[in-house]
């Protein structure tokens, strides 16, 4: 099953739309929901890469598949799961300290994302940078 690219992009504005729409009547105080229920939309759609990217990365273990093909491939896909279990911690840490679960500082609330910003910085650098030499 494979999506186009309109599909891609309509799915994420649609699931970025009603997660703006949840988190616009909370803040507004119309709507009495927990934190955890406003980001159903993000998680949903967070489910749905990182199935879409093990089914990928599970792929390679299918018979027939030569790894020296995609050793880079490979490296990428794991910085995505990486990323995006980065995304969730802050995701979840954040509602947890917005519904007062915890007493944690703001400052360990995101640690997550500091270190995701941290490693797409690098991840941005190592492809501008990067000189293979043969």
């Amino acid at each position: 099953m494979r999506m186009s690219l309109a599909q891609r992009v309509l799915l994420t504005w649609l699931f970025t739309l009603l997660f703006l729409i949840m988190l616009v009547l909370k803040l507004d105080e119309k709507a009495p929901w927990n934190w955890f229920l406003i980001f159903i939309p993000v998680w949903i759609f967070d489910t749905i890469l990182l199935v879409m990217l093990i089914v990928k990365m599970a792929g390679r273990c299918k018979s027939g598949f030569n790894p020296r093909n995609g050793s880079q491939n490979i490296k990428k896909k794991a910085w995505y799961l990486i990323a995006m279990l980065l995304k969730l911690a802050f995701c979840l840490a954040l509602c947890a300290k917005l519904q007062r679960f915890t007493t944690m500082k703001l400052a360990y609330v995101f640690i997550p994302l500091w270190a995701l910003l941290i490693g797409g910085m690098v991840e941005l650098g190592y492809n501008i940078f990067y000189v293979r030499r043969d």
